[in-house]
């Protein structure tokens, strides 16, 4: 089994909902983002996939929450925009791209991470 991994940032405002604390006060993060593709099948080149062809796709992606207040977007209405649903955001935009994802991490300070991976670890 091969693995792949680019990184990337964004930043970004939100606050979450049914939250008894600071952070369910409007605040910003400069994310760092961690994506992994897995797989057993390499191309002709042996790449399982090209980090240019994921990295740009994955940039798409954060193009859409760069430098916005993530409350206000459509696939995060009426929802708490968690690191954790940041995360199965950007895994599920990239899925459509990439059959083979595994893995998104969102790191919203150096320290703390949420990690989504699609389907159930066995």
């Amino acid at each position: 089994m091969f693995e792949i991994q680019a990184e990337s940032m964004f930043s970004a405002a939100h606050h979450l909902l049914n939250y008894n604390g600071e952070c369910e006060n409007q605040h910003g993060h400069n994310w760092k983002v961690i994506v992994s593709v897995r797989g057993s099948q390499l191309d002709k080149s042996n790449i399982l996939v090209d980090f240019k062809i994921l990295k740009k796709e994955l940039n798409k992606v954060l193009d859409l929450i760069d430098h916005k207040d993530i409350n206000e977007l459509e696939y995060f209405k009426g929802q708490s925009p968690s690191s954790e649903m940041i995360a199965k955001f950007i895994y599920e935009k990239l899925l459509e791209k990439f059959d083979n994802m595994y893995s998104v991490a969102v790191y919203e300070t150096p320290t703390s991470c949420a990690k989504y991976y699609g389907k159930d670890e066995e």
